[in-house]
């Protein structure tokens, strides 16, 4: 399925820069960013549960936020994009 996170982290002292790092190295190993603090993951069950898991376990839920989306396995009519900035489909082939 594909989920779409969102993140705001507090960022005006050291911990939530830390905490920047950790939530975006986590979706970064999960999927691909395609806004500052939004990642496009293609995941399945298993994957989901501990990417989300990860990531509650990092964030400040008093200063910060966590925004979840599930485009499911039909996502390619739910998005539109419009720019410069390409992505790839993740059940397409890729070629390095």
């Amino acid at each position: 399925m594909l989920v779409v996170i969102a993140y705001d982290v507090h960022t005006e002292d050291a911990a939530g820069k830390k905490r920047l790092r950790k939530v975006a190295r986590q979706c970064v190993n999960y999927g691909q960013r395609v806004q500052n603090s939004v990642f496009e993951c293609w995941l399945d069950n298993a994957q989901w549960k501990q990417l989300k898991a990860k990531l509650i376990a990092i964030i400040d839920p008093e200063k910060d936020s966590l925004r979840f989306y599930y485009l499911g396995n039909q996502y390619q009519k739910k998005i539109e994009s419009v720019g410069c900035r390409e992505t790839y489909l993740p059940e397409d082939t890729l070629i390095l």
